[in-house]
C-alpha cells in the first residue's frame, strides 16, 4: 500500500491526463511532427553580388537554412525539414517537372544533412553548385508548390503545421506570362485551403522588392498577422536570420481555455508560455552491443510473495491521527479534480496593489481565441480596454488542466504598441502573474545592521550611478548550455575543435576600474577601518567547550510522545526531533517523516 508522496502524479497516467484534458476542451499537447520546407530560388539573379563586400542572395539563403538546422537539431530533432530549388538547370523531383531540384527530401535533420548544405556556401560553393545542378531562368511556380506539396502527402508521419519558406529576390517571377500567374495563385489558393502555409523570406534587389506585383496574393498571413509585417526585405544574413526565427516555429497555445466573467457569460482565451528554462537534454541510454536506445520500464512486486502487481491491486493510503485512511484510486482520482480547466473571475483590484515580492515564477500571456466560440475577440478587447482605463488588475482563479489544483492570479493588462514603421512591436494581451498563498509568504528574521552615514550612501549612490547600464534578458546566453551544445555539434560535424563560447555573464572589470576611477578607494576608506585586508583570512572561532554535540537534546518524556500519538499530533515535531526519539528507542525509522512517524506510531501502540 503506497503513501501519497506523488499525490498529483499518478504513474503510468499520462496518456490518460492527456486525454482528459483534451475531452475539457483544452489542447495541452500539441501532436504531430512540424514540417517546414525550404523553397529556394537557385535562378542566375540570386547569384548576382549587389556589393563586393556582401553575400550573394543565394549564400545568406543557404547559411540561414544551415543555422535553422543545426538549431533544429538541438531544440526539435522529431521536425521534418525539406529543401527544393527551382529554376535549375537539372531536374529532380517525383513528377519529372523541369527546373525543379529536390536536394533534401522531409526528413529529420542531421549531420549529414547540414555537411550537405555546407558544401554550397562561399565562391566553391557557387562552382559546386554550377557543376552539380546548375542555375537557370525558365520555371513554373505552379509546378514548384505542387512538388511542395507533393512531398508533404509522402510523409508517413501525422504532422501538426506544414510550412513553406520561400527565398527569392524576384519580385514578379510571371509578369510577361499572366497565364502562369494564374495558375500560381491558383495552386497557392489550393495549398492554403489544405493547411498549408507559405511564407515570403523576400532579399534585397536593386530598385527595391515590391511585394504588391504578385506576392501579395501568394503568401499566407495568420489570423493575428497583418500583411505590413511582410514588407520589409532582409539586406543582410543578420536581417535574414532574425526573420526566419521568428517564423521557423509556429506559435502554439500552452492551452485553450474558458474565461468564465459570471454563469451567463464566457468567453475562449489562449495560454501563452513566454519564458521557458532551457536545460541541457537528458542523457539516452542505448544497448552496448547494437547502440539502439532501450526503454526503461517499472514493475511493482509483492514483499512478502515476489508476485507481480497490477494496478488495481494497490491502494494508497494516509495516516491522519492514529488511523490509517485507505482509498481506492477512484476516489483519489475525484479528490484531485477541484474544478473544470479554465479561468473565473473572482473581482478586480488596483494595479499598485501587485508588489515585486509576489513573484513566484515567470507569468504567462492570455490572448483571445476567436476559433472556438465566437465573440471572445470583441468581449476580451471590452475587458482589456477597461482594465487600462482604470488601472486595475483582474484577480481569477485559474485551473490550467485536470488533476491540476487551482491558482489565485493576476490578469496584468498591457497595450499595443507599435514602432515608428506602424508595425506591432508589443502584442494586446493580459500577463497571467501567479498570486502567492498565505502558505507560501515566509516571515525572514532581520538582525539590526548599523545604519550607513550621509556621507556613505552618497559615496555609494556615485558608484552605482557609474556603473548603471541598459539590461535586457536576452543579451546574455547561459554559458553552460551554449559550450555543450557546441561540443555536440563539434561532434555530430566532425569539426576539429568546439568553438569557444564567450561568457557575457563575466563582469567587464578594466572597463568597470575606467569608469569609477577613484570612488572605490575613497568609499573603502569611509567604510572600513584602516587596518581591513579584504584578501586576508578570517579566523575561525573555537568551538565552545560548553556547547556540547550538536545532536537535538530529547526534551520530549515517553509520556509525551504516547500523548502526541495518541492526540494524532506527532507530525507536528520535527524531523532531528523525531530521529532522536527513534535513536532513544533503538528504532530503525529511516530518512523520510512518514517513516519516522510509522516507527514511532507503531512502537508506542504496541
Amino acid at each position: 500500500m503506497s503513501g501519497w508522496e506523488s499525490y498529483y502524479k499518478n504513474e503510468g497516467d499520462e496518456e490518460e491526463e492527456q486525454e482528459e484534458g483534451l475531452e475539457a476542451g483544452g489542447e495541452y499537447t500539441c501532436s504531430g511532427r512540424d514540417s517546414l520546407i525550404f523553397l529556394v530560388d537557385a535562378s542566375k539573379a540570386m547569384f548576382k553580388l549587389e556589393d563586393e563586400d556582401e553575400l550573394t542572395p543565394f549564400d545568406m539563403s543557404i547559411q540561414c537554412i544551415q543555422s535553422v538546422y543545426t538549431s533544429k537539431i538541438i531544440s526539435s530533432d522529431r521536425d521534418l525539414l525539406a529543401v527544393v530549388f527551382y529554376g535549375t538547370e537539372k531536374d529532380k523531383n517525383s513528377v519529372n517537372f523541369k527546373n525543379i531540384y529536390v536536394l533534401q527530401e522531409l526528413d529529420n535533420p542531421g549531420a549529414k544533412r547540414v555537411l550537405e548544405l555546407a558544401q554550397f556556401k562561399g565562391q566553391q560553393g557557387k562552382k559546386h553548385f554550377q557543376d552539380l545542378i546548375g542555375y537557370g531562368c525558365d520555371y513554373s511556380l505552379s509546378e514548384v508548390l505542387w512538388v511542395c506539396a507533393n512531398l508533404f502527402s509522402d510523409v508517413q508521419f501525422k504532422m501538426s503545421h506544414k510550412r513553406i519558406m520561400l527565398f527569392t529576390n524576384e519580385d514578379d517571377p510571371h509578369g510577361n506570362d499572366s497565364a502562369k500567374a494564374s495558375r500560381a495563385r491558383t495552386k497557392a489558393g489550393d495549398l492554403r485551403d489544405t493547411g498549408i502555409f507559405l511564407d515570403l523570406m523576400h532579399l534585397k534587389k536593386r530598385g527595391g522588392f515590391d511585394i504588391s506585383l504578385f506576392y501579395r496574393d501568394i503568401i499566407s498571413t495568420a489570423e493575428d498577422e497583418e500583411l505590413r509585417v511582410h514588407f520589409k526585405e532582409s539586406s543582410n544574413l543578420e536581417d535574414l536570420l532574425r526573420t526566419v526565427r521568428a517564423k521557423e516555429t509556429r506559435k502554439r497555445a500552452l492551452s485553450r481555455l474558458k474565461f468564465k466573467l459570471n454563469k451567463d457569460i464566457a468567453f475562449t482565451v489562449g495560454i501563452y508560455n513566454m519564458v521557458q528554462k532551457a536545460f541541457k537534454p537528458p542523457p539516452i541510454r542505448l544497448y552496448r552491443e547494437t547502440n539502439e536506445p532501450v526503454k526503461t520500464k517499472t514493475r511493482t512486486f509483492n514483499v512478502n510473495t515476489g508476485s507481480l502487481l497490477l494496478p488495481s491491486d494497490t491502494k494508497r493510503s494516509q495516516i491522519y491521527g492514529s488511523r490509517q485512511i485507505v482509498l481506492e484510486k477512484e476516489e483519489t482520482e475525484q479528490l484531485k479534480r477541484f474544478d473544470e480547466p479554465g479561468l473565473v473571475l473572482i473581482g478586480f483590484k488596483p494595479l499598485i496593489m501587485l508588489k515585486k515580492h509576489h513573484y513566484l515564477r515567470p507569468s504567462l500571456f492570455v490572448y483571445p481565441e476567436e476559433s472556438l466560440v465566437n465573440g471572445s475577440s470583441t468581449l476580451f478587447n471590452a475587458l482589456l480596454t477597461k482594465c487600462l482605463e482604470k488601472e486595475v488588475m483582474a484577480v481569477c482563479r485559474y485551473t490550467p488542466r485536470q488533476n491540476i489544483p487551482p491558482y489565485f492570479v493576476a490578469l496584468m493588462p498591457q497595450e499595443e504598441e507599435l514602432n515608428d514603421q506602424k508595425i506591432q512591436v508589443t502584442p494586446p494581451g493580459f500577463h497571467l502573474v501567479y498570486l502567492p498563498y498565505a502558505d507560501d509568504k515566509r516571515k525572514v528574521p532581520f538582525t539590526e545592521k548599523i545604519t550607513a552615514n550621509p556621507e556613505q550612501v552618497d559615496k555609494m549612490k556615485a558608484i552605482v550611478q557609474k556603473l548603471r547600464f541598459k539590461y535586457r534578458s536576452d543579451s546574455f546566453e547561459n554559458p553552460v548550455l551554449q559550450q555543450h551544445f557546441r561540443n555536440l555539434e563539434a561532434l555530430a560535424l566532425d569539426l576539429t575543435e568546439p568553438e569557444q563560447v564567450v561568457d557575457l555573464t563575466l563582469p567587464k572589470v578594466e572597463a568597470m576600474d575606467g569608469r569609477l576611477g577613484s570612488l572605490v578607494d575613497e568609499f573603502k576608506e569611509l567604510v572600513y577601518p584602516p587596518d581591513y585586508n579584504p584578501e586576508g583570512k578570517v579566523l575561525k572561532r573555537k568551538q565552545d567547550e560548553s556547547s556540547g554535540s550538536k545532536r537535538p537534546k530529547m526534551e520530549l518524556s515517553k509520556e509525551e510522545l504516547k500523548a502526541h500519538v495518541s492526540k494524532g499530533t506527532l507530525g507536528k515535531l520535527t524531523v532531528p526531533m523525531l530521529k532522536e526519539a527513534c535513536r532513544v528507542y533503538g528504532l530503525k525509522g529511516g530518512m523520510k517523516k512518514q517513516e519516522l512517524l510509522d516507527a514511532l506510531t507503531k512502537y508506542f501502540q504496541d
